[in-house]
């Protein structure tokens, strides 16, 4: 393996700055009423996550939140003969296969080891 020594033209310094509201209809960073839709809330992606709207007349998506339970309370069971099996059940099972890499691992916040978690998603970015 080579390494090349960093010269002063290989790096680009500016004095620019580009900055906005986090909010589509709003310059200023907050937002303070929310709106969620009842034709999600009756699909089944309500059941997963729910879509939250700065604004109702323009459907402005700003993000979603989800809840992920282990074992599977929050939610309606998929089958009421199998317990713990329902949206909740495998919110927590995709975050926590995505950010630990472990389909067995446990989510530990500091010295607490949780069974539960709200997670938000970026509504520009959605999944």
């Amino acid at each position: 393996m080579s390494f090349n020594r960093l010269e002063a033209d290989d790096f680009v310094v500016s004095a620019d700055s580009i900055t906005a509201g986090i909010f589509t209809d709003s310059q200023i960073p907050e937002i303070t009423t929310f709106f969620t839709s009842s034709t999600q809330r009756l699909s089944t992606s309500g059941d997963y996550y729910r879509n939250i709207f700065s604004n109702a007349a323009t459907s402005s998506l700003e993000f979603a939140v989800t809840y992920g339970n282990e074992l599977g309370s929050g939610s309606i069971a998929y089958d009421l003969n199998v317990d713990g099996k329902s949206p909740s059940s495998t919110v927590y099972g995709q975050y926590r296969t995505l950010v630990l890499g472990d389909e067995n691992a446990d989510f530990t916040f500091g010295s607490i080891t949780s069974s539960r978690f709200l997670g938000y998603i970026n509504g520009k970015k959605q999944i």
